[in-house]
């Protein structure tokens, strides 16, 4: 199953590199764009929920790096000022 990095920075400017098991990340966010900080939120979770329930598909169990990643996508958002706006900076294969 191939896997993918999407790299990111937050709206405080941190830049974070995040993993996918799964390209599926690519029919949700766009290297150059920006998204209100909930909107990321949601397209990660999906995107991270769907690429976990591959590997389930494929090896029986779910991904718990997807889960690991959403998690911590999730933990950094709640530390963001409302309002913000990430940006998705680019992927890579």
């Amino acid at each position: 199953m191939p896997e993918m990095h999407f790299h990111v920075r937050w709206p405080d400017g941190r830049r974070e590199a995040c993993y996918s098991p799964s390209l599926v990340v690519k029919d949700f966010l766009t290297p150059g764009e920006s998204y209100a900080l909930d909107e990321f939120v949601m397209k990660t979770r999906a995107a991270l929920n769907i690429a976990s329930e591959r590997v389930r598909e494929k090896y029986g169990f779910a991904c718990s790096s997807a889960l690991d990643q959403l998690a911590r996508i999730e933990a950094a958002a709640r530390r963001q000022a409302p309002g913000g706006q990430v940006t998705v900076e680019s992927f890579e294969p």
